[in-house]
């Protein structure tokens, strides 16, 4: 957008700054995805850039390490220990987790958010701020609590105490976005549909539900990445056979450091750059649903 005319020196130049300073901040933000993708294309089993990639030959370039990734294995393979199924058993499970957590999370934040949206509930602020506290509280800490308490009801090194986790950890997304999308609703409606004879779950799938859709769809996306990129969690209560992808980066990065790892990330930084992407999309829906033009 161009400045106004009657904009002065000042304003100019400290306009013209700050941009500068965001694009700065943006570079320092970006540069590592510049330097992890290529590299994950590199034919050499090092963590740096060959004289093949530096002066553009193809035979510097290489998919090995994302059919390492996947299990395929090749008759390069022996060169490293990429070629194994740890990576398709983690990806495969981190799928398992996040989709399980994700839904119970959806659903579960989806009604503490109708709670709390209501005048009558009581202790609004104080249950609001019990909700959103994963979001507060150091993620240690957080894991330590849920390894002693899980540990009393059998719950450690288990499927079910992992997706239970991780629900915890994403219905704060969940009842911050659907509580925000509940301001703006007009109850009216759902007034109007009960007064014609319309129970309060035929109400609620089909007046309420379409238009806060939006905030619940970000709030799972929200979750579903926390569940995906989750390793804390995954080290305090997973047990040797909950292996995901995460932690197998983790141990990746411990015992033998391969370009395999930098397949993973890219995949990863993909992954949520088309959530980010999703996330955009749905909050101009909401805008233009609500009425709202966005500036």
């Amino acid at each position: 957008m161009a400045l106004p005319v009657y904009t002065t020196l000042g304003q100019r130049i400290w306009h013209y700054s700050y941009l500068a300073f965001c694009t700065f901040v943006l570079f320092f933000l970006v540069a590592p995805l510049v330097a992890v993708i290529p590299l994950s294309f590199t034919s050499a089993p090092f963590l740096n850039f060959t004289p093949e990639m530096l002066s553009l030959d193809p035979e510097g370039f290489s998919t090995r390490w994302y059919k390492g990734l996947f299990g395929i294995c090749d008759q390069d393979a022996n060169l490293s220990t990429m070629c194994t199924d740890r990576w398709v058993v983690g990806t495969q499970n981190s799928f398992i987790i996040a989709i399980a957590s994700t839904l119970l999370a959806t659903f579960l934040g989806t009604l503490a958010a109708l709670g709390l949206s209501s005048e009558n509930m009581p202790f609004r602020r104080g249950i609001m701020a019990l909700m959103i506290s994963p979001l507060i509280v150091p993620l240690i800490i957080t894991a330590s609590g849920m390894f002693f308490f899980f540990a009393k009801v059998n719950l450690v090194a288990s499927y079910a105490g992992i997706i239970l986790a991780h629900t915890m950890l994403g219905i704060p997304f969940v009842v911050i976005t659907v509580t925000s999308t509940l301001v703006g609703f007009d109850k009216s409606l759902t007034r109007s549909g009960a007064s014609l004879g319309g129970s309060p779950a035929y109400c609620f799938y089909k007046i309420q539900m379409p238009l806060i859709a939006p905030g619940m769809i970000s709030g799972a996306l929200f979750a579903f990445i926390t569940s995906f990129d989750e390793i804390v969690i995954i080290l305090f209560i997973g047990g040797p056979e909950q292996h995901t992808l995460p932690r197998q980066m983790w141990s990746g990065i411990r015992q033998e450091i391969s370009p395999t790892i930098l397949a993973a990330a890219t995949i990863l930084v993909i992954l949520s750059v088309l959530l980010l992407t999703t996330l955009e999309l749905l909050r101009r829906r909401s805008e233009r649903i609500r009425g709202i033009t966005p500036h």
